[in-house]
């Protein structure tokens, strides 16, 4: 079975997808995607062939990836990068042909042209009118891809925060397996309407907001980007009933409600939560301002996104907990391999359908990440008595100060406690005497000085353990899906202190 497939188990008549000014029924996204299909096994695209796409969220995008999939391997990029990042990602994925929309993307143009791909111009007539176009037909000529190549869906990188990006090659399988097991969580029906506001470069767009809503028979919404100003009016408007996002666009909208539940929030049954720690404080006000609950979930790019989630009311969900494996075996793991017990912490490891089968061509990445059966995650948690897990944080990220380990989680959501912090991050310094010391950044929402959230910090947290220093900035570097990349962020700021 393939993606493509999920668009044949609905009702062919209820609304698929809503993108700006066009509505198409899953008949009518059926016959898009087919007809697209077509037109890229027509240029010479076949299985194996990775089909890279730089394409803002909308309809062409959802219908290229479909389409792609179903001819090759799609790898869709973000189309923010600059053309050194294009050529990096196109010449790691060995890309055969890009496509892009008709008269943009000038950044990828030049990319594809410097590495020879092929250019695939994505045009839209409006009204589902979407045609792909080429120059010239590609040669059947090509290197054979790996032997099961044409069970490959999706080719996305890893974040490489810590290494150089690791390309993560998702079968349908994959895919499959986790959009069933997000549309079990929430308990998914074709009433319900998905809101997509995260990019669809990205799983946690493409899996949790949209191949789950298809493959409950759904519709899915899809703004060409999220706008506050017009959040709550598309919610509204098109009668969303959830909406997934990462804790920044969260933040962003209760800061903009102040405290007055917005219209349209009424008709939410949850908000979920993924991609970055939510802070608990910010979960209860979103509850107590938006009226719905917030479930957190936890998910990977080597996941096919969804690992663990809060479960929905009347099950209990823990603020600071991701919840419990969602048809995902969870185990943490000491660094022989071993399962530990409940409460103990270690690696986060995971089994399941929906784990993907190794780096491509690294293995020396996959000796490291797979034992004993079980992917290690790189987190570090604890599973409690019911299972629910908590993560300590990124295990590479984690700060050594003389021998005692510190989570820089634990401080973030500490100084996130304090009423003037909007957004927090904590990461190792050198230090003379200890080898690593202990600061942070943060962004304010009213006037503190360093000294006032430093006694804070003591007031809550070991002397070790408290910053030295802190760092007020007026945004805190985050990658395009809301991560906080430590690294980076100490980074800018040693550079902006040289």
């Amino acid at each position: 079975m393939k993606i493509r497939d999920l668009l044949d188990q609905a009702d062919s008549s209820h609304i698929a997808i809503r993108a700006e000014t066009t509505s198409l029924t899953y008949a009518e996204l059926g016959g898009l995607v087919d007809s697209l299909a077509r037109a890229l096994s027509d240029f010479g695209l076949r299985p194996g062939d990775r089909i890279a796409m730089s394409l803002p969220n909308g309809l062409e995008v959802i219908a290229s990836f479909l389409a792609a999939s179903t001819v090759g391997t799609a790898a869709p990029l973000n189309p923010a990068y600059t053309v050194d990042e294009f050529k990096f990602y196109l010449e790691d994925t060995r890309a055969r042909a890009l496509i892009v929309p008709s008269g943009g993307a000038a950044e990828a143009r030049t990319a594809a042209l410097e590495t020879k791909v092929a250019i695939i111009e994505c045009e839209n007539g409006g009204h589902g009118d979407i045609h792909f176009s080429m120059h010239e037909r590609l040669s059947e000529t090509r290197e054979d891809g790996p032997p099961d190549s044409q069970d490959i869906a999706l080719m996305l990188h890893t974040s490489g925060t810590t290494s150089r990006p690791k390309r993560v090659p998702l079968a349908h399988a994959n895919l499959l397996t986790s959009a069933q097991n997000v549309a079990n969580t929430y308990q998914l029906t074709p009433e319900d309407v998905s809101l997509c506001v995260m990019p669809l470069f990205h799983v946690h767009g493409l899996v949790a907001s949209t191949l789950a809503t298809f493959r409950s028979g759904g519709t899915v919404v899809v703004p060409s980007k999220f706008n506050p100003l017009s959040f709550w009016t598309i919610v509204r408007e098109h009668g969303a009933t959830w909406y997934s996002a990462v804790p920044t666009i969260h933040q962003v909208l209760l800061s903009r409600a102040k405290g007055v539940r917005p219209s349209g929030a009424e008709q939410l049954r949850f908000i979920r939560s993924c991609s970055a720690s939510l802070p608990p404080q910010l979960m209860a006000d979103m509850e107590k301002t938006f009226g719905a609950p917030v479930l957190e979930a936890y998910g990977m790019t080597e996941a096919a996104h969804q690992m663990a989630s809060n479960p929905l009311p009347p099950l209990s969900r823990k603020a600071g907990s991701v919840g419990r494996g969602t048809e995902v075996e969870i185990g943490i793991l000491n660094e022989a391999g071993d399962v530990l017990a409940a409460g103990a912490t270690g690696e986060v490891s995971i089994k399941g359908p929906n784990v993907f089968n190794g780096y491509e061509g690294n293995a020396e990445a996959n000796a490291e990440a797979f034992s004993n059966g079980w992917f290690r995650t790189g987190d570090q948690g604890v599973l409690d008595d019911e299972g629910y897990l908590t993560l300590v944080g990124r295990i590479k990220e984690l700060i050594n100060r003389g021998g005692e380990k510190i989570s820089p989680r634990e401080i973030d959501e500490t100084l996130l406690r304090h009423p003037a912090i909007a957004e927090a991050c904590c990461f190792a310094i050198p230090d003379r005497v200890y080898g690593e010391g202990v600061a942070a950044a943060v962004v304010l929402k009213d006037s503190a000085t360093e000294k006032d959230l430093i006694a804070h910090c003591r007031a809550s947290l070991s002397d070790f353990k408290c910053p030295t220093k802190i760092y007020i900035m007026e945004a805190i570097p985050r990658t395009a899906t809301g991560k906080i990349q430590r690294r980076n962020v100490a980074a800018a700021i040693a550079q902006n202190n040289q």
